[in-house]
């Protein structure tokens, strides 16, 4: 195989980003779309051709793309929800796949799609695009000489947009699931470990105002395997006046330094008007006309992968691995008590 072609599936915003970072590859090629919405898929579908690559093939729904001989591999796009049934569908059916955060919202869900990747043999991995941000690899690399973690911090905050605009699903998720799960993913490559225990709280008030029903903000408090102990918080309410739409800054202390990584300014600063803003570039941008930046670059890991079938930096185990942090914070946020992770 020297071309991977590829069906996306979802054309919302995260489809219309893996298409855009997979547009001009001379190795993969969108062949086929599909999605709960026609018109989304057949303009989606046609920005493709745009971009001058064939229009790929529109089905009208998983099934038929998955019984599509011009398909070698899945793009999963879809809800947070959803993603966990779609995985074993696509393996069963021989099928490639890349999925967006999180894995799957459940640890049944989590362990039946490693199983089916496994024993179908397929190349599978999850989009924890944050591996690639430069910075984000060079702590990787300065931490191993900095001895044991002791603490670590790392937060997300979106905007108030992002529930109650830009996502239709806000309330079938929430604010860890969709922010937390990329934090738990850097923060345990960085440490080289694995979190066994966390205690979870949660803050409802101004989104169930706003008729979605699910949490304004989470914090989890988490204990690694080593001794290592980490905060991850998420929030969506910041006002929409935030110069960028998402607030990210990550910590780690070590026995022998300090590592901090602060992603709120990414060099450009911008001033008009209207207001001040921090343009985002380092996870997607276009450069020269070619898209580039970590989202891209996981990308083209993924797809190297598929046709040398060399396993993924990100392995589905460790992807697994933060749905289990997850479904045992949000436990901890029911029963108010903490929770070993499983």
């Amino acid at each position: 195989m020297s071309v991977l072609r590829i069906g996306i599936v979802g054309a919302g915003i995260m489809g219309r980003g893996n298409a855009l970072s997979l547009s001009g590859r001379t190795d993969a090629g969108i062949t086929a779309v599909t999605s709960r919405s026609a018109d989304s898929a057949g303009r989606l579908a046609d920005e493709i051709a745009e971009r001058g690559a064939a229009r790929p093939t529109i089905h009208p729904d998983l099934d038929a793309l998955l019984a599509d001989d011009a398909v070698d591999a899945v793009v999963l796009t879809t809800p947070d929800d959803m993603h966990g049934e779609m995985m074993v569908r696509a393996a069963e059916a021989g099928k490639h796949i890349l999925v967006e955060k999180p894995m799957t919202t459940s640890v049944a869900e989590a362990d039946a799609a490693v199983k089916a990747i496994r024993e179908n043999d397929v190349i599978a991995m999850c989009l924890f695009n944050h591996r690639w941000v430069p910075a984000y690899a060079q702590a990787y690399e300065l931490l191993a000489d900095l001895g044991e973690a002791a603490v670590a911090y790392a937060r997300k905050d979106d905007t108030i947009f992002v529930p109650t605009e830009m996502l239709s699903w806000a309330e079938r998720t929430t604010c860890a699931w969709f922010l937390s799960s990329h934090d738990i993913d850097l923060v345990s490559w960085l440490l080289r470990d694995q979190v066994r225990q966390v205690y979870a709280t949660a803050r409802w008030g101004k989104l169930r105002s706003l008729g979605i029903d699910t949490p304004d903000a989470i914090q989890i408090q988490a204990e690694y395997s080593r001794g290592a102990v980490a905060t991850f918080e998420s929030a969506w309410i910041y006002p929409n006046t935030f110069p960028t739409t998402v607030d990210s800054y990550v910590s780690v202390i070590a026995d022998n330094g300090v590592v901090q990584l602060d992603r709120q300014k990414e060099s450009v600063v911008l001033a008009r008007p209207e207001g001040y803003s921090y343009p985002r570039n380092m996870l997607q941008r276009v450069m020269h006309g070619i898209p580039a930046g970590a989202y891209a670059d996981a990308i083209a890991h993924w797809v190297d992968c598929c046709l040398t079938g060399r396993q993924p930096l990100i392995t589905i185990e460790s992807s697994r691995d933060v749905t289990a942090v997850l479904e045992a914070a949000h436990l901890s946020i029911e029963t108010r008590q903490p929770v070993e992770v499983a």
